[in-house]
Formats: C-alpha cells, structure tokens, sequence
C-alpha cells in the first residue's frame, strides 16, 4: 500500500494545515498505531495505521471539498464561537469543513471553506502573492491623493503595508487589491489616511470571483474553478506526491 508522510495525512484529513502539522508532531501530539512519533517525514499507510492527535482518530477525508460562501454582515469567520452565528453554520454539509482566512464580523463577501489542510497556508501566506480584491466604501468622499497613499502603503505596528492596487469607482467607492492580510489591515489603513469604512466587501481571492452569489448562500466550486484554484497555488503536484 502507498505510504504518505505523516504531516500531509494530518493536512489532507483536514485535522490541519501541513505547517500545523509538522508543529502537532514536534511537539509529541500525534501517535501512530499508540507510539509518540516526533520525527518529521514519518510515513504511514493510511489503509493500516492508526493516527491520532492530541488522542482524537484522525480519519481521512475523501473526497477533498470545497465551497464558496458569501459570508453576510454579523457572522463570525470561525468553527465555534460561543454566543455567535458563525460561518460554518451557514454551509449544509455533513463534512468537517474550516475557513480559509478572515472576514472580520462586520465584513462581507467571499470566503472559502474546505477540508483540504494545504490550503489556508498557500492563500494566507504573503510570501505565495495571491490576491484578494475588495469593494471597499468609505464614510466620506476620499481623494486622489488618499488612494496613493493606500496603494503606496501605510505603516501600521510600525511596519510598512505591502504595495496594492486602488481603483476609484466613485467619490466614497473604490476597489484594492492586497496581497497580504493583516488582522483589519483595510479599516486601519483607511483610518490613517482620515476615513472611515462603512462597507468592506471580498468579491475576488485568487482566480476565484464571488459574481451573484446571494448573501449567506453558498456553493461548491466548479471542476474548473477547483483544478484552476490548486494549479494555481500549486497543489495539483504535491496532492500527487506522498
């Protein structure tokens, strides 16, 4: 039987990113067949070997789905959050499934949910360059030079925003294209320049566009869209290497 290395078993049964999973295995969490193992690169037979992590079986999920979701105001990007409606109470599906980055609670538009683990690190990461683009609308009308400043960056924490794309749409409207996300990165960055957002709206991560999806509905992504989303962050040949 083909044997997987342990942390893309840990990743591809959606118990996590392979990143965590290589963190899950250094630090004693996960046993095979009831033996501690801490070496990275262990290989296991999926058919025959037990996998647990922090003592919970980890069973392999087939097959790999993944939706996209047009997440409305008020809802909490998270798995569980006591007291809140949150994102995975709104996709109907028998299988275990987490999102793919943040929209804060006031925000809306398209997030991805998924059981496949090797995603959130690949459209997470700065470092991969993927794009997310936003309608954004603003308290005010902002002007020229207030786009510039966006598009140029802004400190933030003491650290220089990464170069993006702002296009107007109107006087309080414009478009930006981020490829990074730090936690409220759009609202904090509109606030140094003396605005405010009234609107944030995801309609593009990746080669993926929201459209008329309705708010709060969701679907599965095309044949098309799925194989474009893996090529793209490079995952059609790492599904295929054990």
């Amino acid at each position: 039987m083909t044997q997987v290395r342990l942390q893309k078993y840990l990743s591809e049964a959606g118990a996590c990113s392979r990143r965590q999973g290589e963190a899950h295995i250094l630090a004693g969490k996960v046993t095979v067949n009831g033996r501690v193992v801490t070496t990275l690169g262990t290989r296991i037979d999926p058919a025959a070997d037990v996998v647990r992590l922090d003592g919970v079986p980890v069973m392999r999920i087939q097959p790999l789905i993944y939706v996209m979701l047009n997440k409305p105001k008020g809802v909490v990007t998270s798995c569980k959050h006591r007291g809140e409606a949150v994102v995975t109470d709104l996709v109907d599906l028998p299988s275990r499934l987490f999102p793919v980055g943040r929209l804060d609670k006031a925000s809306t538009g398209l997030l991805l949910l998924t059981n496949d683990g090797r995603i959130h690190h690949r459209l997470s990461h700065p470092s991969f360059d993927h794009e997310k683009e936003y309608d954004v609308t603003v308290q005010r009308a902002i002007d020229d030079r207030s786009l510039q400043t966006l598009a140029t960056g802004v400190r933030l924490e003491g650290v220089m925003t990464r170069p993006a794309r702002v296009t107007r749409v109107s006087a309080r409207r414009f478009r930006m294209v981020l490829m990074e996300g730090r936690n409220r990165q759009i609202r904090r960055m509109v606030q140094q320049v003396g605005n405010r957002v009234v609107r944030l709206h995801r309609i593009r991560v990746a080669g993926l566009k929201l459209a008329e999806l309705q708010p709060g509905a969701w679907r599965h992504l095309t044949p098309a869209e799925r194989e474009g989303l893996l090529n793209q962050l490079g995952l059609n040949e790492t599904r295929g290497d054990p």
